[in-house]
């Protein structure tokens, strides 16, 4: 999918170890095993803010954050992965910083974490700027991406 504005521009966030499982699947990633995720964002607008930006990227340190809180040096769960109760006596010991997700694959972290960038965005520009894709990265040969143009953007 191309950019839905004339003017785009993407970031990159790197660096955040993490583990996690997928327990359904019938091979080795139904093991707990570990990644040092990155995201990229893309990012469009209908028009450039008063220094001529699409985004500015230092606005985007409450987006940062959020990455950090639920990726770095964490453990994630499936909400419904059978030992999840074992997660959540291991979190209450202090051995693992446990967050529950509804799917810990890159997928769905894509999905969510353009989410998170949209609503970002919309509350502090109003719609002049979205999010239009989102690549979440597990190391440099595997990646999935997410693109949609959120419904109040207006290129």
């Amino acid at each position: 999918m191309p950019s839905p504005a004339a003017h785009s521009c993407s970031k990159t966030f790197r660096g955040y170890p993490c583990c996690h499982r997928q327990w359904r699947h019938p091979g080795h990633c139904r093991f707990v095993h570990g990644y040092s995720r990155g995201f990229t964002f893309w990012f469009a607008a209908n028009r450039l803010d008063a220094c001529g930006f699409v985004v500015d990227f230092s606005s985007l340190r409450p987006l940062e954050a959020q990455l950090a809180a639920q990726f770095d040096h964490t453990f994630l769960a499936n909400a419904d992965d059978p030992l999840l109760e074992q997660w959540q006596a291991l979190h209450a010991a202090g051995a693992l910083d446990l967050r529950v997700m509804e799917n810990v694959g890159m997928e769905a972290s894509a999905a969510l974490v353009w989410e998170w960038a949209n609503a970002l965005l919309l509350e502090r520009d109003g719609g002049r700027t979205c999010c239009w894709r989102t690549e979440a990265r597990e190391n440099s040969r595997n990646a999935a991406c997410y693109e949609a143009v959120p419904s109040w953007f207006q290129p």
